[in-house]
């Protein structure tokens, strides 16, 4: 009995909850009190002592590139660059400009249809033609197309290309067409002419022929041969070999009397200070042989680079 009534009051003892006991006053806490609730959250922003990602999306520059540019190293280096840059271009202009003028090459395509017409008819029609006095403007010559006496690129550009287009057409007709063949067609032609061009420099240079020809002056006179080259051509495969012949001589003799006619005004009235005295007489010759040997050298350049495409 007595042991009955000890185990019930040991167990209201241990069923009653416990009291906890008040820190003292005063006295640290080691650890936080987490028993009555979430422990408080830290009100700091996590990123406010590094990298705003607000307001970097919001400024819309990245703040490392305007340190970039705020160091006067990296500006001072930058300055530099650019202007070596600028002195590059500039060296490379000059050096251009020394064997080829842009500006110059840009007067010799000044072209347009009317002067195109009227140059292709001169060149196959040039007996009737009277003015053949290159017109200036304020000591520096009209373009082409305010003069059709005025040399120009674009016709000896155009035509050296048609030749090429029709030496293929005439090789394919007559079985012979190869890429071999084609290429070496062209490559002939154009070493035709830049031989004629360095002979014809070298001649003026050695015979002290003072003359405002250029060497753009030169490949144009030149170049007009292949509007003659192609007459030829398409009459010898129309009409055979006759219509070859027939073609080779007219085209010949129009394109002698053209050059004759034109570097008459060039080279025979260019007489400088330096003629009078014993090379007087002489001087003079030596134009007219110069422009005679330019002219009779045309039809053999004509037949060397189309004989072989008519048979």
């Amino acid at each position: 009995m007595t042991c009955c009534v000890n185990c019930l009051i040991l167990c209201q003892i241990t069923s009653k909850p416990r009291a906890r006991a008040s820190p003292p006053i005063g006295g640290p806490l080691l650890f936080d009190d987490t028993s009555s609730g979430p422990p408080p959250m830290n009100n700091q922003n996590y990123y406010s002592s590094g990298y705003n990602m607000a307001d970097a999306s919001a400024g819309g520059q990245d703040p490392g590139a305007g340190s970039l540019f705020a160091d006067p190293v990296a500006s001072a280096a930058m300055m530099y660059g650019s202007s070596l840059a600028n002195q590059g271009k500039d060296i490379v202009n000059k050096e251009i400009n020394r064997f080829m003028s842009v500006n110059k090459l840009k007067y010799f395509f000044a072209v347009d249809t009317k002067y195109v017409l009227k140059k292709l008819l001169l060149l196959m029609f040039p007996y009737t033609h009277q003015d053949w006095e290159v017109r200036y403007h304020r000591d520096t010559p009209l373009i082409p197309r305010h003069d059709v006496n005025a040399p120009d690129l674009y016709i000896p550009t155009m035509a050296f290309i048609t030749y090429i287009l029709l030496a293929g057409m005439a090789l394919g007709i007559q079985k012979r067409f190869s890429p071999e063949v084609l290429g070496l067609c062209a490559s002939t032609a154009l070493v035709w002419i830049i031989i004629e061009v360095l002979v014809m420099l070298l001649s003026l240079y050695l015979l002290t022929v003072h003359t405002d020809l250029s060497m753009f002056d030169l490949v144009a006179y030149s170049g007009y041969k292949y509007v003659g080259m192609i007459f030829t051509v398409l009459c010898g495969l129309l009409f055979g070999s006759d219509g070859y012949f027939v073609a080779l001589a007219w085209s010949s003799c129009a394109l002698m009397f053209f050059i004759v006619r034109s570097l008459k005004m060039k080279i025979l009235s260019s007489f400088s200070a330096d003629s009078m005295g014993a090379g007087a007489s002489a001087k003079p010759q030596f134009r007219l042989y110069i422009t005679l040997a330019s002219a009779a050298f045309q039809p053999i350049i004509i037949y060397w680079l189309t004989a072989h495409l008519v048979r």
